[in-house]
């Protein structure tokens, strides 16, 4: 597979690698694109949808890369893409199975899911997914580890990285039952960036044996292990931080008093999608990390993990510039 090589991109000590891109504003998205049953409504989600939804409305041109089922669900995916003018070359059809589904069941202020499985995110066709890759270029890849539990599905990714050097943002997304670690070893091989929460650390520490003492000293062996470039850790309503291979770290905290908490669905997947944002934009990363933690913060005071209408976003980019 391609990797990005020093000569690709610098490293800055104080705002973090600057990756040399194709300079547009494309990011390939690869996974699973499926509906959250909640208890009182039925809302489009997965997490490489909800950050495509996202950079969308930040102004960019997210890509999926997917597969649903010949069902009303497709239909209504569709609908939506079309209405909100995402692109759908990625998208594939799979007579088969169906279109991916998750029951959501609220506990307290947290959320468990139960993830079905043979759904059609599991059949994403490997040659199509190259294609599409080639086809539009993109400057940044974003995938997961859910759509990777098919070995079907894991080969379209394998063939996606090695069709593009484009930098790739590895959004960890544990799912039990539904990852092991041969998936993790080889998606943080295919990986250059990696965004994870605190508790993902904690597994991760466990699972890979690795030899820190802290979470900082896990993450410093992490990078190194992996030949990674950034490491962003969430931590709930603690904040996140940032550490790179050159060992500069960022922290910011959260502040929960200003937020009237509904449900934490997504909010994981909006601080992604603004990082990435801030990676194309070239962000100093104390402010990227701020303004992931305010977004994502945001999020969780809707129900799901996707805003009902696009003045949601108006006064972040405004913000922004």
């Amino acid at each position: 597979m391609p990797m990005i090589s020093s000569a690709q991109f610098n490293l800055s000590a104080q705002d973090g690698p600057i990756y040399h891109t194709c300079h547009n504003n494309t990011v390939v998205l690869f996974g699973e694109v499926l509906a959250d049953i909640f208890p009182d409504k039925t809302v489009l989600g997965g997490a490489p949808f909800n950050v495509a939804r996202h950079l969308k409305a930040f102004g960019l041109n997210p890509v999926m890369i997917s597969r649903l089922g010949n069902d009303a669900l497709r239909d209504r995916i569709m609908d939506v893409m079309a209405k909100v003018h995402m692109e759908t070359l990625g998208m594939q059809c799979n007579k088969i199975h169906p279109t991916g589904k998750v029951e959501v069941r609220l506990e307290g202020r947290g959320h468990n899911f139960n993830i079905l499985p043979e759904q059609a995110y599991d059949y994403i066709h490997p040659s199509i997914a190259r294609m599409t890759t080639l086809t539009v270029n993109p400057s940044f890849v974003y995938f997961g580890t859910l759509a990777q539990r098919n070995a079907i599905s894991a080969r379209a990714l394998k063939q996606l990285i090695r069709s593009t050097t484009a930098p790739r943002f590895l959004d960890l997304n544990l799912r039990a039952p539904w990852y092991d670690e041969s998936t993790i070893t080889q998606s943080l091989q295919y990986a250059n960036i990696v965004k994870l929460n605190d508790e993902e650390l904690e597994i991760l520490t466990a699972m890979l044996r690795l030899n820190g003492n802290d979470p900082q000293s896990s993450a410093e062996e992490l990078i190194s292990r992996y030949n990674l470039d950034q490491l962003l850790v969430t931590c709930g309503s603690s904040g996140a931080w940032y550490l790179d291979r050159n060992g500069t770290f960022h922290k910011t905290t959260g502040n929960t008093s200003a937020i009237s908490l509904v449900d934490t669905v997504g909010a994981g997947d909006g601080f992604a999608a603004v990082c990435l944002h801030g990676l194309m934009q070239r962000w100093p990363i104390s402010q990227m990390l701020q303004r992931a933690n305010d977004f994502a913060a945001q999020i969780c005071q809707i129900r799901g993990a996707i805003p009902d209408t696009a003045s949601f976003y108006t006064p972040f980019i405004h913000e922004w510039g």
